[in-house]
């Protein structure tokens, strides 16, 4: 046999391995970037609605869906270090929401979007009026709820005498 035998011997064997590894490598690729993609549409979306489930998720995966990227992973820290301010005053709470736009646009330069999606496209999000009518009639209610609750509690309290601890005093029964 000559050399070109076993080239297409070696060709025959190799290119069903060969297109097997890349086909794996470009799943691996579209999947890392469908997962990043997710994150970003969770926080994306949570500009409008506030804090969900899904964007706390988003949040705490950052670290792992992103680690080969350093720029997105050095603004999480920054944004999460704006986040830990205890009883945040205003001058904070716009320094949290100024953290978490460049995160996002951080986010949307890493996945390719630099110049398509821009600082005023982030911090513009679309909110129907209705909607932010909806969600500040339920707030209004909620509290409303806790008003009566915390009534209760009190009418409660006073016509027992007790001290709302629901122990007795002095130990006693």
């Amino acid at each position: 046999m000559d050399i070109s035998g076993y080239i297409n011997i070696a060709a025959i064997i190799l290119a069903p391995v060969i297109s097997v590894v890349i086909g794996q490598k470009l799943q691996d690729r579209s999947k890392k970037r469908q997962d990043k993609m997710e994150i970003f549409k969770a926080l994306m979306t949570s500009r409008v609605y506030g804090w969900t489930n899904a964007s706390v998720y988003a949040l705490n995966i950052i670290d792992v869906v992103f680690a080969d990227d350093k720029r997105v992973r050095m603004q999480w820290k920054a944004y999460y270090d704006k986040l830990c301010v205890s009883n945040p005053t205003e001058e904070d709470l716009r320094k949290i929401e100024t953290e978490k736009c460049k995160l996002l646009e951080v986010m949307a330069e890493s996945l390719g979007y630099k110049n398509k999606i821009t600082w005023e496209t982030i911090q513009n999000p679309y909110i129907p009026k209705g909607l932010s009518l909806s969600i500040e009639q339920q707030q209004q209610y909620q509290n409303g709820q806790l008003e009566i609750i915390e009534m209760l509690k009190s009418m409660f309290l006073m016509k027992s005498g007790g001290s709302g601890d629901g122990q007795a005093e002095n130990g006693n029964p």
